[in-house]
């Protein structure tokens, strides 16, 4: 049994409205893929952080078996994924949005912003990437546009401002949700690491 943060015991929700080709694909495992894929290249070292838990109850049935029977989810302190990139820190958080019109920002942390605007300080590119489900489209959002927006009157963001302000990634089947191609265009000169292992060889 597992407690999250808010004291509710929640089970896993499935939209059942998605596509039949993208069900069951959500954008954590879609981000995983990409990861993998940019990782068995060496195109860049990038995880995800695994969420904390705190133990409660663990039941021995045999001596060399343990089972965890009740934990706890912790409250995060940072964003979801790190890494390393052309020499760069990469630091970013993903959230999925199942409205058609609006992202809330109480789906971010107060200490998750704070956390983006420290790694901004230390040279980092810091970003958030956001997915309305409904859509199927994946948005790249700078960090400062994120915590800018954060402290301001509003408490969403529509997702007409993802049009103007946001950029939409790339989707395709490798890697999956092609992120680091927005982060050559936005500060690294535009190039791909792809396309500079090619003109290597």
């Amino acid at each position: 049994m597992i407690h999250y943060p808010n004291g509710k015991k929640t089970k896993p929700s499935i939209d059942r409205k998605l596509s039949a080709s993208n069900r069951g694909m959500t954008l954590e495992n879609d981000l995983n893929l990409t990861n993998d894929y940019y990782l068995q290249l060496d195109i860049a070292n990038i995880h995800k952080k695994p969420t904390p838990v705190q133990i409660v109850t663990v039941d021995y049935p045999t001596r060399s078996a343990a089972k965890i029977t009740e934990a706890y989810f912790k409250v995060p302190s940072t964003t979801d994924y790190n890494g390393v990139y052309r020499g760069k820190a990469i630091d970013f958080e993903a959230k999925e949005c199942s409205s058609k019109t609006s992202f809330p920002f109480h789906s971010i942390h107060e200490h998750q912003i704070k956390h983006l605007e420290s790694v901004l300080r230390h040279g980092a590119i810091a970003f958030v990437i956001v997915r309305f489900s409904k859509y199927n489209e994946t948005y790249f959002v700078e960090a400062h546009k994120v915590i800018e927006a954060y402290y301001g009157v509003k408490r969403s963001l529509p997702y007409e401002w993802f049009k103007t302000e946001a950029i939409l990634i790339p989707m395709g089947l490798r890697p999956h949700v092609d992120y680091l191609k927005v982060i050559d265009q936005l500060y690294l000169g535009g190039k791909h690491e792809t396309e500079n292992k090619k003109d290597r060889k």
